[in-house]
């Protein structure tokens, strides 16, 4: 893999880094995927939600959260290289690191073949190409299984709600909705102005419905809420675990076999 191909999500070209990195990881997705390339060792900072793996994190210096970073905590760290992501952080405070950091790399997955360029993009980087190819390979064997068992199955719609106080769920072009539509699960509305909408519960087009699908983040629901949205849904609603559907990284492997998992169990 050249250098040509190492071209993150602001279009800046990167380079295989030669020596040992000093890592900051502003993703908690991006934090497991670091781990998981064999890079434990050079990560030096990670938020305060970067909790996977949690025995290998214990001893990495929190930089505080994925949207108020700490940047002389970053700055005392002297790293390297920061991973940041378009949507995770924010544009002033990434920016403000360049001025301090060598190499910041920044990335927007979107859809969910976006994790092949990630791990390509981290192992070249970080010159674990072989590390990353396997990842590839498990990512590869993950999406034909689900892949397969969607096509045997219906297309639902569902409504995926990410917030309350606002009401708030996600459009069609976010890696939430991407993980449901390989699943067969079509998010609800089919169009929106933001990506992240607002949403009332008597919006004609909830009516399209089919289930709700209601994960355990980046909002907690509580049994409290689960039993208001079952009387405000009026169809049916179940729980699911929102790391294996909005992490991207390493994750998504497990992502895939827990959706496939779950779409078997309901069917």
């Amino acid at each position: 893999m050249g250098d040509k191909s190492l071209i993150d999500a602001l279009g800046r070209q990167h380079r295989r880094f030669a020596g040992v990195p000093r890592i900051v990881s502003l993703v908690p997705s991006l934090t497991e995927l670091v781990c998981d390339l064999g890079l434990v060792e050079c990560l030096v900072g990670r938020t305060g939600f970067c909790i996977h793996p949690r025995a290998a994190l214990r001893g990495v210096a929190k930089v505080g959260g994925t949207k108020d970073a700490k940047l002389d905590v970053i700055r005392k760290l002297a790293p390297t290289h920061l991973i940041a992501d378009i949507d995770e952080n924010r544009r002033d405070a990434v920016e403000e690191i360049m001025e301090f950091v060598p190499h910041v790399v920044v990335v927007h997955p979107r859809g969910v073949d976006d994790n092949l360029a990630l791990y390509a993009l981290l192992g070249g980087v970080f010159d674990r190409a072989a590390a990353a190819a396997r990842l590839a390979a498990d990512f590869a064997a993950a999406r034909a299984e689900l892949a397969a068992l969607a096509a045997t199955l219906p297309r639902e719609a569902v409504l995926y709600p990410i917030w309350r106080g606002p009401w708030m769920t996600v459009r069609r072009d976010t890696y939430i909705a991407a993980m449901l539509a390989a699943a067969g699960w079509d998010t609800l509305p089919q169009q929106a102005s933001v990506r992240y909408p607002e949403f009332a519960w008597d919006a004609p087009w909830l009516a399209g419905v089919a289930r709700v699908l209601l994960p355990s983040e980046p909002y907690a629901f509580s049994d409290r809420d689960l039993a208001e949205v079952c009387r405000l849904a009026q169809r049916p609603v179940i729980r699911i675990d929102g790391e294996m559907v909005s992490w991207y990284g390493s994750r998504a492997i497990a992502g895939l076999r827990y959706l496939a998992a779950l779409r078997r169990q309901l069917a």
